[in-house]
């Protein structure tokens, strides 16, 4: 059972290929990648080396098998392995692939896979788009977040101590390849974590997915979901992102919409320092904020409210803010956030399950009393 979405851009289009074992026709597929789709930039033949950038747990489930494949079909394998975790996707992580890379003469034809979660897509997909003004990259995300969200778009980039991902470049992958048996060895929480961004596109873009996710007991762990809707759940949440993406790729309007639940979240990772709660439980406590905040503005009703927040808790994530946590370092956090525009931060926040808006006019006191009674 498969499924490939196309991501249609004016240059540089690509496919996203779902599927049982896809892991192991990496190599195959790698090889096979035309010139560009339709409409997409030439960016001409693969050459032989290609550098694999990993972390430690997953390249000792999965690396080995992705480097045959790799090596089976012709390609000349390096590898990087860097450290895990959100606190190391800086800059000086991002020195050891470009040393990695210098050290095994990595030529523009060359390209970098990346095999992880978010956080080494993203760091991959920087060093991809800065070697050599840009080689080739492709994603194989090991995460639920990552294949449904991070993988997809072509947003790359590192931290920089005051922010979140204010370092990086749109610089487009030439293939997404996502195997659902890899999450099998995902821990639980980084399962949750992914539900998040599942339930985001339910809110922002997809009413009928939040409706099936509804339908469900329990969303807390991948054997409650079933392999129909843990496939329906990954093709729509990466039809969404590509829907999205293909009508605004860089963000000029439409696509900030994918931000929902993230202004707030991000504050929160940032000022917890990315260890007390990861990505996903962030966003989830971003979009409770950005419920009670389209509550409090009259953009949608109590009842909506309730049934987000009861979707966030039955995928097992943290619904308020950590305690200690102050508002008013939030209030100043919110300031760093990449969609400030002259001065003002804009909120996503949803008029109906499906839609969403973008608005420049919350308040300041408005944000402190909805934060205020979410401890």
């Amino acid at each position: 059972m498969g499924s490939v979405i196309d991501v249609a851009l004016p240059e540089n289009s690509y496919q996203i290929a779902i599927g049982h074992n896809t892991l192991d026709e990496l190599g195959a597929t790698t090889q096979g990648l035309s010139e560009g789709l339709s409409g997409g930039q030439k960016l001409g033949k693969l050459g032989k080396k290609v550098l694999l950038v990993s972390n430690p747990v997953v390249f000792d489930h999965y690396g080995a098998r992705a480097i045959a494949s790799l090596e089976s079909a012709g390609f000349e394998v390096f590898r990087c392995i860097l450290p895990d975790g959100e606190e190391y996707k800086t800059l000086a992580t991002i020195q050891k692939i470009y040393d990695t890379a210098l050290e095994n003469r990595l030529e523009r034809s060359s390209t970098m896979v990346a095999l992880g979660g978010g956080v080494i897509g993203d760091m991959t997909g920087f060093a991809a788009a800065t070697w050599l003004r840009g080689i080739n990259f492709v994603q194989v995300p090991t995460t639920l977040l990552a294949m449904v969200d991070a993988s997809i778009g072509g947003k790359t980039g590192v931290n920089h101590p005051q922010g979140k991902n204010l370092i990086g470049a749109f610089y487009q992958p030439r293939l997404v390849l996502i195997d659902p048996l890899v999450l099998q060895t995902l821990p639980v929480r980084e399962f949750r974590a992914g539900m998040a961004e599942v339930i985001k596109y339910g809110v922002i873009w997809d009413a009928e997915l939040f409706a099936r996710m509804e339908a469900v007991e329990r969303l807390d762990e991948l054997g409650y979901l079933g392999e129909s809707l843990l496939q329906d759940i990954l093709v729509r949440s990466c039809q969404s992102k590509a829907d999205v993406v293909g009508k605004d790729e860089k963000e000029a309007g439409l696509r900030a919409i994918l931000n929902y639940g993230h202004t707030i979240g991000h504050a929160v990772e940032s000022l917890t320092g990315y260890t007390v709660v990861i990505h996903g439980e962030a966003v989830g406590i971003g979009m409770v904020a950005a419920s009670r905040l389209a509550v409090a503005l009259g953009l949608w009703d109590e009842l909506c409210d309730r049934r987000q927040l009861a979707l966030i808790a039955k995928a097992g994530l943290p619904t308020k803010l950590p305690q200690g946590l102050e508002i008013e370092a939030i209030l100043d956090s919110l300031q760093m956030d990449k969609k400030v525009k002259a001065g003002k931060v804009r909120f996503v926040l949803p008029t109906a399950i499906g839609a969403v808006t973008i608005t420049d006019r919350v308040s300041a006191d408005t944000i402190r009393e909805v934060l205020s009674k979410m401890y």
